[in-house]
């Protein structure tokens, strides 16, 4: 099964040229415990059997300084993809998003909510960030968000604007699964198959997620592959930010992928990240 990681982080231990400065002020605990730098994560990578990866901006360190992860990427431009964080109510977003593109960096992310930022940000689908989300539709720029369900009523509004954007929800949106199936209380997420630019990432925390209570991951995953359909889900370990190495978190993935029929296999594993994100042809110089 080859797997391309759709989200992984990097920490430089230089903090002197890439100084600490979060999104919500509070630097995310997981990058003091295990940071990880860039060799680190191709060691990983290695070590794991992970051919590509998308490295995502760790906004819960750098907030939206991304040239740590530019620089990571320029110098490993056959395996990995960068993705920037900006803010999206900024007067120059749309500067900031040419700017950052043109670094070699492709796609951002817009942090709502998470472990250091609790309680949905009020301002996803306000009036000042429309210009933003303007621009990536136009220029075909997928999104990442890092949300909660809570946001995802927001965020129908925001596709019925912009119908032609593509936004990769985290974590799933941080799904409610207690329930197990048909995971009733889940019923929002899969409410969002409808619009066709939303996509899946199904990470580790989803599926330890989904392994509490009387839901099962393969239960979990046999949901959202009736809704959303393989094209439309992308793996990603979540590396360093979850504990335990890459190659555990890989594991985890196979064998939850592992029962799915090859051409399910080949798509959450590979194919949906490689339709959305420009990786390197195989044999390419870097």
């Amino acid at each position: 099964m080859i797997l391309f990681d759709t989200h992984t982080h990097v920490i430089s231990p230089d903090t002197a040229t890439y100084p600490t400065d979060p999104i919500g002020g509070k630097q995310s605990e997981w990058s003091r415990e295990r940071p990880v730098d860039a060799e680190g994560l191709l060691r990983a990578m290695d070590a794991a059997g992970i051919e590509r990866a998308v490295v995502v901006q760790a906004s819960t360190v750098y907030g939206h300084d991304n040239r740590y992860v530019a620089e990571t990427v320029r110098a490993h431009r056959d395996r990995l993809v960068g993705v920037y964080s900006i803010d999206a109510m900024a007067p120059d977003a749309v500067e900031r998003i040419d700017y950052w593109q043109d670094q070699g960096l492709y796609g951002f992310r817009l942090f709502t909510t998470g472990s250091t930022m609790p309680g949905q940000a009020a301002w996803l689908g306000h009036p000042d960030s429309y210009p933003a989300w303007a621009h990536a539709e136009a220029l075909g720029i997928p999104v990442c968000l890092q949300m909660t369900m809570d946001g995802l009523p927001v965020l129908r509004d925001l596709l019925t604007r912009f119908p032609k954007v593509r936004v990769l929800l985290d974590h799933c949106a941080r799904p409610d699964l207690s329930d197990g199936k048909p995971y009733a209380s889940a019923q929002a997420l899969f409410d969002m198959a409808a619009y066709p630019g939303v996509y899946l990432k199904l990470t580790n925390r989803t599926l330890e997620a989904a392994a509490h209570g009387p839901s099962t991951p393969r239960d979990f995953l046999a949901a959202i592959l009736a809704a959303f359909g393989a094209q439309r889900i992308a793996w990603g370990s979540n590396f360093p930010a979850a504990a335990g190495t890459l190659a555990s978190l890989v594991a985890q993935a196979r064998a939850v992928l592992g029962d799915l029929a090859p051409a399910a296999q080949a798509a959450i594993g590979h194919g949906t990240a490689s339709a959305l994100y420009p990786f390197a042809r195989e044999g390419a110089a870097a």
